[in-house]
Parts: structure tokens; sequence; C-alpha cells
């Protein structure tokens, strides 16, 4: 059954009730169909965008939904419970316009926003490389000054929506100082700007990854977003927000494998009666609903937290650690309710249990999230501040 939602406003539930519809109507047709074939669903990301449900969480004068960070993440949810791959794309687009969107001047902002918003468009977040995926001041993509353009050289790992995407944020070296990256907003048609095939991955398989490659990409000086040297800055600011999309989408996954675990349970019958009467089995459905309820309410206290302006590095960590965690060992306990069936491919638990697995990864590490929360609480000496700053 649906999650239960609690939203601000009554604009807020009629947007959470149209995504249900949209998710119904328009995407569960379509998840068996694209994820076993291992299409790329682009259309389904113009019938959202057309909804408005891609520029949520970026001001209306851009064209954006204007709506508070907990309740896109709600809608977010909403639609990872009936599609994970065009979840995680809805988050990673959010990630993509993040730069322009926090750090653009003016002018820059009224030039692409409204069109990265209008719905048509679909960006891509370009910071990993093959040897650079925890610690991204490693990286070796070059961005060299010629005049009023850069030129890029270098290879991009793990890019979600590579060879699909209309833009591409893309963090290259501007020194050789550690630190110094800068963010560059650069457009699919530019030349030298080539993805590879889509890498061949356990799940979201109709969630396209690429490496992308830039051999002498020309970018006018006016597509750096943010000053020289920034760019590490804007990509893990960006990255806080990330994480809690990603949290919200894990929470979906989990919330489908839990309402499928609860719908077979309540069916099948051993003994004379339904499976879910069975005290042991009813006590592992109780756990995964506890779990699944605890990440929602993770990633709503960190999003509030965003909303009001506080700091929330340490809370969207905790957020995603815990959601991308609790996904998977209620994706993992949803196969053990179905047993034999939940292993075959005629029922989506199997697809979850694969998918969830990869949410543990992307967007940091569970083990960088403990890095970052244990650094978190080092500095604030284990002090936990809920209506305050850390």
């Amino acid at each position: 059954m649906p999650a239960e939602r609690v939203v601000p406003s009554a604009e807020a539930a009629d947007l959470i009730a149209l995504t249900r519809q949209i998710a119904a109507k328009e995407l569960a047709p379509l998840v068996d169909a694209h994820e076993a074939d291992e299409t790329f669903p682009r259309e389904t990301f113009r019938v959202l965008g057309r909804a408005g449900l891609l520029s949520l969480p970026y001001p209306e004068e851009f064209g954006g939904g204007g709506q508070p960070y907990e309740v896109y993440l709600q809608v977010l949810e909403e639609i990872a419970t009936v599609w994970a791959s065009v979840g995680v794309g809805v988050s990673v687009h959010a990630l993509s316009c993040f730069g322009l969107a926090e750090f653009g001047t003016a002018g820059q902002k009224a030039a692409w926003l409204p069109e990265m918003l209008g719905g048509e468009q679909l960006g891509a977040y370009c910071l990993s490389e093959p040897h650079a995926g925890s610690d991204p001041s490693a990286m070796r993509t070059k961005a060299v000054r010629v005049h009023d353009e850069y030129v890029l050289n270098g290879v991009k790992a793990w890019t979600t929506h590579g060879g699909h995407a209309d833009f591409y944020k893309i963090m290259a070296r501007t020194s050789d100082s550690r630190n110094g990256i800068s963010c560059f907003l650069v457009p699919a048609d530019s030349p030298g700007l080539e993805a590879d095939p889509p890498e061949r991955k356990m799940g979201l398989t109709a969630s396209h990854t690429t490496s992308v490659r830039l051999n002498d990409v020309r970018v006018p000086r006016e597509r750096m977003l943010g000053a020289e040297g920034e760019g590490l800055k804007i990509a893990l600011q960006g990255l806080d927000s990330g994480r809690l999309g990603i949290a919200a989408v894990a929470t979906g996954l989990a919330q489908a494998a839990l309402d499928a675990a609860v719908a077979y349970a309540g069916e099948r019958e051993t003994f004379g009666r339904p499976i879910i009467e069975h005290q042991g089995l009813t006590f592992l459905l109780a756990d995964m609903a506890a779990a699944v309820q605890t990440a929602r309410a993770t990633y709503l206290e960190a999003a509030r937290r965003r909303d009001l302006g506080l700091p929330f590095t340490r809370e969207a960590s905790i957020a995603k650690l815990v959601a991308t965690d609790n996904a998977m060992r209620v994706t993992t306990d949803a196969v053990q309710v179905l047993g034999g069936f939940g292993y075959t491919r005629d029922f989506p638990l199997e697809r979850y249990l694969r998918e969830a697995k990869v949410m543990q990864i992307f967007e940091g590490t569970n083990q960088i999230q403990r890095m970052v929360i244990g650094r978190a609480l080092k500095h604030s000496q284990g002090k936990i501040h809920l209506a305050e700053g850390s």
C-alpha cells in the first residue's frame, strides 16, 4: 500500500497524488520491458518534465517548481517505488542543475537555467574518473585556458545518462594544486565529447551508465560555473543534496519490496492459513516495515534542515547510509519471504535486490559516509544538534 505522506501544504499533497497517478499510468507499464532489454526510457523523462517533476526543488522564476526539498524527496520516493532507474535519473538531473542554480551568475542563470528546468532537457554529472572515485581531488581531466575558451581533455567514469544527456556538468583540473578543480557546463553536442557504450551492470539496467571522453572539447569561458578552483566545493555541496536524493530513491525501492512481500504473504498459505499469520514471518515483515519507516524519517529530517538553511552534510550522509543499508536488508528479506519464487524473474523481488546493491556504492560509498559522519562527530565532540547548526 502507498506510504502515508505528511506534507506541509495542500499543494504538496496534490503533487504527491499527481506523481502517484503518473507513476502508475506512465511508468509502471514500461518498467519490465526496459529493464529486461536494457533500453533507456528517454521519453519517460520528457513525460515527467512536462509534468514539472524534473525541476521541483528549483526557483519558480527560472521554471522550477519552487518546492521544499522535503516535498521534492517524497515525490522522488514515489517515482522510485515504481521505477528505481527513473528515480535515480531524476535525482541525477537535479544534481546536474545544482551548480548553475547555486553558483551561477545572474546572467548564466537567465541564459541556461530555464531551458535546463523546462522538462525537455536531461542533465548528466561528471565527477568520477577510472582512478578517482572516492577521492575526486585525484582527478586528471584537465581544462587549459586558451584565450576566451577552455580546452578539456580526459575521461570521466560512471556517468549516468551518458550518451543521452543534453548537457554535462563536468569537473576538470585547471591547476596542479590538489584542489585546483573547476566546474563547467558543457552542451552534449560539443565537438570532441563522446560517450562510450553503457556499462553492463547487475541492476538499474534501464539507467545507462557510461564513460565520457573529452578530446579537445572547447568550452567558452562563460560556461565556467563559479571561479577557477571552486569546482570541488561545488561538487561536494551538490553531493550533500544528491545523497538525499539517493536516500529517497532507496526508500522507495525498499517500500516496493515491502509491499510485494506483504501482498504475497497475505495470499500464500501453508499449514492451512496465510503465511503472514505465522509469527516468525510476521516479525520479519515488521522489521522490514521499521527499516523503511526509519529511512524515510531520516531523509526527511535532513531535508528539513536543508530547507531551514541549517548545516546538513552530516545528516545527508546519515540518511544515505541508513536508507541504502536498509534497502539492501529489506530487499534481501523480501526475497526470503517469497522463497523460491523470490529468486525467479517471474517476480520483481530479485530485481529489487540487484538494484539495491549499487545504492550503497554511488554518491559516495557507505564507507565514505561513515568517514564523513565520523569527522563531523569529532568536530562536534559527539554532540548531535537537532535544532541548530552543528
